[in-house]
């Protein structure tokens, strides 16, 4: 990882430091995203056939998970794993279940009522990631939050494994979903799929979910055409900041660092400390630590472009973080509390030595699809209300009519819409 004294930096080089890498590959994965989501329009399935054949090395004549296949999945999975599945299930649940949206009526004037009613979005999109590692964790966090929205079509897309078959604990934990109909496709192919509809792969209203820097070009490519789909978020890959002071655990925060390094060669992690001491230790521990790990190659390729910062005060180090709105921000400092009020652009936030980022990417209950590139600073993580649409009523009886007609009339004579003005005016010329 590159040491930074940021005192010594101009605000040009700053800028540049914490710049996320795939910014250098935008051009070349806009143009091959742009390939796929044209060839998977006009050959469908044929399409997706060949994409799933080069991208993952297996040839598919059908593409949907069957009884037979999720009876296996169930069959294959161990209990212990079962065990926390069903555990990080209930706390998830739970979780979004207290955050759901709800609606209301309110009497805005004597025979004028306005009301906020709420529809689940259907059909939804799901994308589970599996790639260099498999993620029913995914599974999970858009699973629930769907099936508690009461979305009535669910589309589940996860990439399949080299001999045919999709990722039995993401089959599990996609029981959450029951309704959910599951197809062995990944990557861009899988967007444009759910995005354009195939005869295999029924079109989605929204899409959902995280991935690498095709998946996540996929979306926005897919948002941006005529009748498009809507995308939740920029989901792409992982990145975390941690802010810590000299009494950190330098053993702790080297692991929150390489947990979201492993994810892929495109992620991002930086810590911003006040104390050389700190970053030194860190240094240190973070070479011991990835020696040891299984995905240590892709984790070194990613610290190839994180950065070790030294700033004047924790103060500068929070602004900073704003600046950068990272999907992941760790507060390893003393009384964590006291600067959450000074946060202002996170996807999540977990507080104190004892929070690793690790809980929210699984079993604290929060979800973790987040926001990731700077997105944070206008987006939020995923909940139940990412998959309804709320629709705004009003009745008004003839009194409330007469009640508050004037107003209109005058509003829309100022704005010169006389069409406007005179669907009211017959109405109190009527009698209301």
């Amino acid at each position: 990882m590159k040491r930074i004294e940021w005192s010594a930096m101009d605000d040009t080089t700053r800028a540049q430091l914490l710049t996320r890498p795939t910014r250098s590959l935008a051009a070349g994965v806009k143009a091959r995203v742009e390939e796929v989501m044209a060839d998977v329009a006009a050959r469908g399935d044929v399409a997706l056939r060949v994409l799933t054949e080069h991208y993952d090395g297996v040839r598919l004549e059908a593409f949907e998970v069957d009884a037979a296949e999720r009876a296996a999945a169930v069959a294959a999975v161990g209990p212990v794993l079962r065990a926390a599945i069903d555990e990080a299930a209930s706390r998830i649940d739970a979780f979004h279940r207290a955050g759901m949206p709800r609606a209301y009526a309110l009497d805005t004037a004597p025979g004028v009522r306005c009301e906020r009613v709420l529809r689940p979005i259907s059909p939804v999109g799901l994308y589970v990631p599996a790639g260099s590692a498999p993620l029913p964790s995914t599974a999970l966090m858009l699973a629930i939050p769907a099936q508690l929205a009461g979305c009535g079509e669910i589309v589940l897309c996860t990439p399949p494994r080299r001999d045919g078959s999709a990722d039995p604990a993401v089959l599990v934990a996609a029981t959450y979903a029951p309704n959910a109909r599951i197809f062995k496709l990944g990557g861009a192919q899988a967007i444009a799929a759910m995005s354009l509809g195939t005869a295999s792969v029924p079109r989605c209203e929204k899409l959902f979910g995280p991935g690498n820097a095709w998946v996540d070009e996929a979306k926005r490519q897919a948002s941006e055409r005529p009748d498009g789909p809507a995308i939740d978020m920029p989901a792409g890959p992982s990145e975390v900041l941690v802010v810590a002071d000299a009494r950190a655990n330098p053993v702790f925060v080297a692991a929150d660092l390489l947990s979201q390094a492993e994810h892929g060669p495109d992620s991002q992690v930086i810590l911003l400390s006040d104390d050389a001491g700190l970053l030194d230790a860190v240094a240190v521990e973070v070479e011991r630590q990835v020696a040891a790990l299984p995905r240590a190659e892709i984790a070194r390729k990613a610290l190839a472009h994180s950065r070790l910062i030294r700033v004047g005060d924790i103060a500068e180090a929070i602004a900073i973080s704003n600046d950068y709105a990272p999907e992941h921000l760790i507060l390893s400092v003393r009384e964590p509390e006291r600067w959450l009020d000074d946060v202002r652009n996170a996807g999540t936030v977990f507080l104190g030595d004892w929070t690793p980022e690790s809980l929210g990417d699984y079993c604290s209950g929060s979800n973790h699809v987040l926001p990731t590139g700077g997105a944070a600073r206008a987006w939020s993580g995923l909940s139940v209300s990412s998959f309804m649409k709320s629709l705004t009523v009003q009745h008004a009886t003839r009194a409330g009519l007469g009640a508050i007609g004037p107003c209109a009339v005058t509003l829309a004579e100022a704005e010169g819409l006389q069409a406007h003005a005179r669907a009211v005016q017959l109405r109190l010329a009527a009698g209301a």
